[in-house]
């Protein structure tokens, strides 16, 4: 069996928590500067860039449907989106793809002329 690194630990509730090893005495000890550089030690845990580049600008499709006062099956309806990729996208279980992000920046922006043109176009 490949070892992954991964530690899985299983407890019930009440049991003792593991003890890990951690001084937590000397954790609580460090300085802002020393947590700042260990952070920035860690591959992991990288700052965000300032400029935001390469990041991805995700629309919130539960709040964009809530501000338009639509229920998830007047939203799906209106903007020929699918009720279940709907569901998915505000459950956070899927994300949009760049076309269906471009899309939903589209309706945040105009949400009343794109629903005008798809009646227009039925």
């Amino acid at each position: 069996m490949k070892r992954t690194g991964i530690v899985t630990v299983t407890r019930k509730p009440g049991d003792p928590l593991r003890d890990t090893g951690t001084d937590w005495a000397k954790v609580a000890a460090l300085t802002p500067e020393q947590i700042h550089a260990a952070a920035l030690a860690d591959p992991d845990a990288q700052p965000l860039p300032r400029d935001m580049r390469g990041l991805t600008k995700l629309v919130n499709v539960k709040k964009l449907r809530e501000k338009l006062g639509l229920t998830q099956e007047a939203f799906s309806e209106a903007y020929r989106i699918p009720l279940g990729t709907l569901r998915d996208w505000e459950q956070r279980r899927k994300f949009p793809d760049a076309p269906a992000r471009a899309y939903l920046l589209v309706i945040e922006r105009d949400p009343e002329g794109v629903a005008a043109l798809l009646r227009k176009a039925a």
